[in-house]
């Protein structure tokens, strides 16, 4: 794995960044069993040693809690780094749409101008900068026009807050929505060998208007690191207790996969993950893949990923892997 990091473009907002993405849902600690901030930090400083340059966060995770860590983290590092937060699940008011309880604090979907504009000055607060790169609604939300959140987004853009814009957990009316609108610049969907619903609906779509795609959970919440042991149990919060796919049985059938694709990953002197993570980032229209990391090991593995380059029959190999093996996972 001798080439340089995979660099990309999101969407026409001229702001490239590493297509390996570090992702800081469990940073914040909420449904990941909490989180330790040290090595969190140590965590994000090695991604950015080791070329990772896009990091995802959002207020939600932790409620404010992951976008501290990253502020911190990234102290002096800011020109080094392309932020992407988020906006809509808002705690600080009662308007919108009731969407869950974190830690006993109702939290609620919404979109509308006011929260925006809210969100964001306490964003930049905790991460300690006075731009986001890029700034993305998180969950949508059903009592406010996307018209009109796009119209407080575009304001923000034209103030120098924020410097693009994107979008996550959409429906195709939802991005039919947000491009009649205009100024689109990524979705973030959930995307993995196990999820590739969006393939045949979102990618083409976004693909066809210049908008980049960000993958979450591109790694199947950690199941597709081939990593967790079938005799693993989940405690606590941590949102894989009870989850069908990280049963025993299809932890055996990843551990299989994980045998199948030993070649392949021998070849380039990779781990399972960091195939899975270079697969993901030659699928069509997958423009970034974001990776958890929770310690410097684990960054700097994601990281390696964005340096190699799978060949047609690596990637025939993996297909043909991935259709024996990972099969009924939801059952």
């Amino acid at each position: 794995m001798s080439s340089q990091p995979i660099q990309r473009r999101i969407g026409k907002s001229g702001i490239s960044a590493s297509a390996v993405g570090l992702g800081t849902w469990a940073i914040g600690g909420w449904m990941w069993g909490g989180t330790d901030e040290a090595a969190s930090i140590r965590a994000i400083e090695a991604s950015i040693e080791a070329g990772i340059s896009l990091i995802d966060t959002a207020p939600a995770y932790g409620l404010g809690r992951s976008e501290e860590i990253v502020g911190k983290a990234i102290r002096g590092k800011r020109d080094k780094i392309v932020i992407a937060t988020k906006c809509g699940l808002n705690w600080h008011s009662g308007k919108g749409n009731h969407f869950f309880d974190q830690d006993g604090i109702p939290v609620h979907r919404y979109l509308g101008a006011d929260g925006i504009a809210y969100e964001v000055e306490q964003s930049l607060k905790r991460l300690g900068t006075d731009h986001i790169d890029l700034y993305i609604t998180h969950w949508q939300d059903p009592t406010t026009p996307i018209t009109e959140t796009m119209e407080a987004l575009r304001k923000l853009k034209a103030d120098g807050k924020i410097l693009a814009i994107g979008a996550s957990n959409l429906s195709v009316d939802d991005l039919h929505q947000y491009i009649a609108a205009g100024g689109l610049d990524a979705i973030q969907e959930r995307y993995s060998a196990l999820d590739r619903e969006i393939e045949a609906s979102m990618l083409p779509l976004a693909m066809r208007n210049d908008i980049a795609t960000l993958s979450y959970s591109s790694l199947a919440l950690g199941l597709l690191t081939g990593s967790i042991d079938p005799s693993r149990e989940f405690t606590g919060d941590d949102q894989r207790l009870g989850n069908p796919r990280f049963s025993p049985a299809n932890r055996e059938k990843i551990a299989r996969l994980k045998a199948a694709i030993a070649p392949i990953a021998g070849k380039h002197e990779a781990s399972m993950a960091q195939v899975m993570i270079a697969w993901t980032l030659t699928q069509p229209g997958i423009t970034f893949a974001l990776c958890g990391a929770r310690n410097p090991e684990q960054a700097i593995e994601n990281a390696r990923a964005g340096e190699i380059r799978l060949d047609a029959d690596d990637l025939a190999a993996l297909d043909a892997a991935l259709a024996t093996h990972l099969v009924a996972m939801d059952a």
